[in-house]
């Protein structure tokens, strides 16, 4: 069972966020996915099949450390990396469970469009604010699900972002905490600071998340922070030791999102193989 790492939203080795990616996991069974996941223990691994659509390049499911999951941003742009080296291509679609992405490569990184999100007010901010220990977010607190729910919390600054120490116990308890990303940004203009807390999922602190970072675009369009069309420059994972960049834009208007791009780098650090029994523990 061959995987490649790969480091996302970074143009250097050990920065940005480690992705794990089996190139061809038709032959791996079902019940060895989840404790593959668990045993790499990144934010994402993915698995890649051959698609179900013979226009489209390939079908990737995508798991957290303790579930599978829809939507994720860094799996498929490294997932794009790594296919589009092996098979000499500059534009992929990847399937996934919430829809086909289309992938743009172009020398060190690529670009992806991402499904439009649904969006409401969230429903248990007060408990979010508590669990973050913060008075108040100086933007509406939002839920966006773009196939991964991420909530927003704008703080004033950057330094009040860096210095946050969240009760990992307490945000695990929010109701709808399992499957969901908290994301707590500062900054203005077309440069934001940002941090992405998942503990129930096992991601207490994620080094940089693709699929909040076209939502956070999304948000601030919404909310008239910045010009529709606007790309806006994401620093994540300083905290946790692993900067990142990430870029995103949101076209259309303050009433009607039209379009989400997202765009990084990636470089492939290593490769390997898992030798396991079928039979391997459950």
């Amino acid at each position: 069972m061959r995987f490649v790492i790969c480091d996302v939203f970074t143009d250097r080795p050990l920065a940005g966020n480690q992705l794990a990616v089996f190139p061809d996991a038709a032959s791996i069974p079902e019940h060895l996915l989840q404790p593959l996941a668990r045993e790499i223990n990144f934010s994402e691994t993915v698995f890649v099949y051959p698609p179900a659509d013979p226009a489209n390049t390939a079908r990737i499911r995508i798991f957290v450390p303790k579930q599978e999951i829809r939507f994720a941003g860094h799996p498929i742009l490294g997932t794009a990396m790594v296919l589009g080296a092996e098979r000499r291509l500059d534009r992929l679609v990847l399937e996934t469970r919430r829809a086909p992405v289309p992938v743009t490569l172009s020398g060190d990184g690529g670009t992806m469009e991402q499904p439009l999100p649904d969006v409401e007010p969230y429903r248990h901010a007060d408990e979010l604010l508590a669990a973050l220990g913060v008075e108040r977010s100086s933007l509406p607190v939002d839920r966006y699900d773009n196939g991964m729910p991420h909530v927003y919390v704008r703080l004033e600054s950057v330094e009040q972002v860096a210095a946050l120490r969240p009760d990992m116990n307490a945000l695990q308890e929010i109701p709808d905490a399992f499957g969901t990303g908290y994301n707590v940004f500062a900054g203005s203009g077309e440069r934001y600071t940002t941090r992405m807390f998942a503990p129930a999922d096992g991601v207490p602190e994620d080094p940089a998340t693709g699929s909040a970072a076209g939502p956070l675009a999304c948000h601030l369009v919404r909310h008239g922070a910045i010009e529709p069309g606007t790309e806006i420059t994401i620093s994540q994972g300083a905290s946790v030791g692993r900067p990142s960049t990430l870029y995103a834009a949101a076209e259309g208007s303050s009433q009607e999102i039209t379009r989400v791009r997202v765009r990084g780098s990636a470089v492939i650090v290593a490769e390997g193989r898992f030798a396991l029994p079928a039979e391997a523990p459950r």
